[in-house]
C-alpha cells in the first residue's frame, strides 16, 4: 500500500497517508489508456459535417441542351458533380464516430494513469484546498508554495463555487470534481493535485 506525504494548503507536509495499491499501484497498461484516451476524443466528435450529393442540391431539372447534335458533350443535369455548383461525389455525411469500451477498461486506464502520476512524483495529497475569495491571485500563491509551475490538474470532492472562480481564469490549471475525474484531464496535465477527501471519494468508486 503507497504511503505518501499529505501537505497543507500552504505547502507545509503534515503527515502521511496511506494509498489504496488497487487504485494507486496498480500495473500500468499503456495500451489500455490509450484506448481508453482514443474513445474520449472520439465521442467528443460531433461528427456534423454534410455536403450535398447531386439529389440533394437545388435545380437541375431540365436537360441542359438535347442529346445529340450540338457537338458537345451530353449532359442531363446542370448540378452533376462535374458542374459548378453540382453535388459533392462521395462527400462527408453526418456520423457518430464514438465506439464502446468496457466500464473495467476505462477504470483500469484511470489506474493505470493515476499510478504513473504517483510514480512520477507528479501527484500531490494536500487536506483540503478553500479560499474565503474568489481570488485568482491566491491559486497561484498555492500553485507557487507547492512548487507547481507547469500545467496542473486540482481535484476536489465536492464542489466549491468559490474555487471555481478562483481557479477557471488560469490557463495552466483546471478544477474537476473527482465524480468527473477522466483519463484524458489526467494525461493532458503535468501535476495532479489531490485533495485528501477526493482520494477517499476516487477510491470508493474505483475498489
Amino acid at each position: 500500500m503507497p504511503n505518501v506525504s499529505l501537505f497543507s494548503i500552504e505547502g507545509n507536509e503534515i503527515g502521511q497517508i496511506d494509498l489504496n495499491k488497487d487504485v494507486f499501484d496498480v500495473e500500468v497498461n499503456a495500451h489500455v489508456m490509450h484506448l481508453s484516451l482514443k474513445r474520449q476524443l472520439a465521442n467528443a466528435r460531433k461528427g456534423c459535417a454534410c455536403t450535398k450529393t447531386r439529389g440533394d442540391v437545388r435545380g437541375g431539372g431540365k436537360k441542359p441542351w438535347r442529346q445529340k447534335g450540338t457537338g458537345r458533350a451530353r449532359h442531363g443535369s446542370r448540378r452533376s458533380p462535374i458542374w459548378k455548383g453540382g453535388g459533392v461525389i462521395f462527400g462527408p455525411k453526418p456520423r457518430d464516430y464514438s465506439f464502446p469500451l468496457s466500464k473495467n477498461v476505462r477504470r483500469l486506464a484511470i489506474k493505470s494513469a493515476l499510478t504513473t502520476k504517483l510514480k512520477e512524483g507528479k501527484c500531490r495529497i494536500v487536506d483540503s484546498i478553500s479560499f474565503e475569495q474568489p481570488k485568482t491571485r491566491l491559486v497561484v500563491e498555492f500553485l507557487n508554495k507547492h512548487n507547481l509551475k507547469s500545467r496542473t490538474l486540482i481535484v476536489v470532492a465536492q464542489r466549491d463555487e468559490i474555487l471555481e472562480k478562483a481557479v477557471r481564469n488560469l490557463k495552466d490549471a483546471k478544477l474537476i470534481l473527482s465524480s468527473n475525474l477522466n483519463i484524458h484531464d489526467i494525461l493532458t496535465y503535468d501535476n495532479l493535485v489531490l485533495t485528501k477527501q477526493a482520494v477517499e471519494a476516487i477510491e470508493g468508486v474505483f475498489v
